[in-house]
């Protein structure tokens, strides 16, 4: 398997969250052609899991699984001596490109590993919420997000607040006959960004990222609403971070608490580095497929930004950690 070419070809088929249709029928198709047995597990409309298993064991103790989709906007593959560009290549489809490789020389070797490939990881999870009611019964899951070939100790979750200012219209040149909501709505953020988070000796620190403000209706006039979206990355369990929020901003704004993604801790193998994962993954929507672990080719520094690249090098490394992380296992 020619694992540039391969991550290429995945890379150069768009599947931004929610169009990950033609890169899951490649998939099928190149695995059904490799003599994996091929389920499809629909999700919504077109979208569907993929998750494939040597047809004789259907129930493999381990599972390699990443995602399909990427983030916006679509950029397609170009290479050069040492690396591989394009949205997707560490995130994840070079990774789907080495656990292909990794299972195909387990399966010569006599180990059978499983192989599942999920739609929205970048937005909400949703393809492995879907995976979770119809698990085989493995006993391990390697999940695979840009860690550097390193095995993360533990992964951030996510818990998204939307903070809502409401006061009252009035002309603006008469401000004393109004109430600005843009006005608390920037002091309860002032609150917030002054607030101590937590932080773990090992794990790191709690932390914020105001990520999205709107408010108000033209320059002269007084706003009435303001709201703003902010995500903070976790290290232990969220309760007393919305108390603690409610209560700081109290008076000024509400606080609508939305997605959690819980922060969890990670099994490790001996002999291979470590590192914290700061950010998510589908893992906490995939309690049923096995202990999990995380690891993969590529940098999560540079996922998400106009020159997202993994190195060649990496790619081929990972193969080989995959390997060696399922003969341990098994």
């Amino acid at each position: 398997m020619d694992l540039t070419a391969f991550t290429r070809t995945l890379v150069d088929i768009e599947s931004i969250t929610g169009n990950e249709e033609r890169v899951g029928l490649f998939l099928q198709a190149e695995l059904s052609r490799l003599g994996w047995e091929v389920k499809k597990i629909p999700v919504e409309a077109k979208r569907f899991n993929v998750y494939a298993f040597a047809p004789e064991e259907p129930r493999p103790a381990v599972v390699f699984s990443t995602h399909m989709d990427t983030v916006p906007p679509f950029i397609s593959s170009s290479e050069d001596t040492t690396s591989i560009y394009g949205r997707g290549t560490c995130d994840a489809k070079g990774i789907i490109a080495a656990q292909i490789a990794a299972g195909e020389r387990l399966r010569l070797e006599g180990i059978k590993v499983g192989l599942l490939f999920l739609v929205g990881e970048e937005r909400d999870s949703q393809g492995a919420r879907v995976a979770n009611q119809q698990a085989p019964g493995a006993r391990f899951l390697v999940n695979g997000e840009p860690t550097e070939n390193r095995m993360a100790l533990a992964s951030k979750g996510t818990l998204r607040v939307e903070v809502v200012a409401k006061g009252k219209m009035a002309h603006s040149a008469y401000p004393e006959l109004g109430e600005s909501a843009i006005d608390k709505l920037v002091e309860a953020l002032g609150r917030l960004r002054a607030m101590q988070l937590p932080v773990h000796p090992e794990i790191g620190p709690c932390t914020l990222n105001i990520g999205l403000i709107e408010g108000g209706r033209a320059p002269n006039v007084i706003p009435d609403h303001a709201k703003a979206e902010l995500l903070y990355r976790l290290i232990g369990p969220a309760d007393e971070l919305r108390r603690q929020i409610a209560k700081t901003i109290e008076g000024l704004a509400h606080a609508n608490f939305g997605l959690e993604i819980p922060f969890v801790r990670l099994r490790t193998i001996d002999g291979l580095p470590t590192m914290v994962a700061a950010f998510t993954t589908d893992i906490p929507t995939l309690t049923n497929w096995g202990e999990p672990m995380l690891i993969g080719p590529g940098s999560v520094h540079v996922a998400h930004t106009d020159r997202e690249y993994v190195e060649k090098k990496q790619l081929r490394d990972a193969v080989d950690v995959y390997c060696s992380i399922a003969k341990q296992l098994v």
